[in-house]
């Protein structure tokens, strides 16, 4: 079986797989200031509640935007698998090529949905993830990875609106009826959410001119904790896939696997491990 660790700044995804059939996957809390111990222990939990067995797990694989966690996990990996995790970033093969400026600069989310999104619905693309922030990549027709645009998510603004203002209050994120709020609450709500699907309609609609594309030859998905609210109130997203990112953390861990086994194997064979 394949363990696999989507680290965000919010959440943590985690998917098992076996034979490449997702089995079984969770979302926890990012919580920087729990120990590898405790995340061992929370995942052993886990694997029980779902009748799967921990000695099954024969290989690992780790996307992250968070270098603190990405250290925490890597040793409940080492720990309660016994296993040295694949950790997706450079000298991975993604057979994508990034036309960014520094390509280090593209966070390992961004790349790992970009991986998963070609595979599945083709080219050209432009993919959403409503996650702590909103990141917008774009793909071109020849599955190259251009570049894109990050706003904040939902979440951050509402939270720098309360903090901000003295009498405002922090309000749930539900869509209202209608557009023109009648009490202060759906008025929030109301600049929140349709606020926030004027910016992503206008920012894909941007994003087309740029390519020179017409929109309706352009494939936009959408992933992450808004994607569905957003998705029902926006004119442009067509794909909603909460599955994206794990589909392409296993299609990566397919395409480097025998690179990764041989370098295991040497550290094995230097006595690095």
């Amino acid at each position: 079986m394949l363990l696999a660790f989507d680290i965000g700044n919010t959440n943590i995804v985690i998917g098992i797989f076996r034979d490449n059939e997702l089995l079984a996957d969770w979302r926890v809390a990012s919580d920087r200031q729990k120990t590898h111990d405790e995340y061992g222990l929370l995942v052993q939990q886990l694997f029980q509640t779902s009748n799967l067995k921990q000695e099954e797990v024969k290989d690992i694989i780790i996307s992250s935007v968070v270098p603190n966690l990405t250290d925490v996990i890597k040793r409940t990996c080492e720990q309660y698998f016994h296993l040295a995790p694949m950790v997706v970033g450079q000298g991975l093969k993604t057979g994508m090529p990034i036309r960014y400026d520094n390509p280090k600069e593209v966070g390992a989310d961004r790349i790992v949905n970009a991986v998963a999104a070609i595979e599945e619905y083709g080219a050209p693309l432009i993919i959403l993830d409503f996650g702590t922030a909103t990141t917008f990549c774009v793909i071109n027709e020849k599955g190259e990875y251009l570049g894109g645009a990050i706003a904040p998510g939902v979440g951050i603004s509402l939270n720098a609106l309360v903090e901000r203002t003295a009498q405002l209050p922090k309000v749930e994120m539900v869509v209202p009826e209608k557009v023109i709020g009648k009490t202060t609450v759906h008025a929030i709500q109301s600049g929140l959410l349709y606020g926030y699907c004027g910016m992503v309609d206008g920012m894909v609609r941007r994003i087309a001119a740029e390519l020179n594309l017409p929109l309706n030859e352009i494939k936009v998905i959408a992933t992450g904790g808004l994607a569905e609210v957003i998705h029902a109130n926006s004119e442009t997203i067509q794909i909603i896939d909460q599955m994206l990112t794990l589909k392409g953390l296993l299609l990566l861990y397919n395409r480097n696997e025998k690179l990764h086994s041989r370098a295991e194997q040497n550290r094995e064979e230097k006595g690095d491990c």
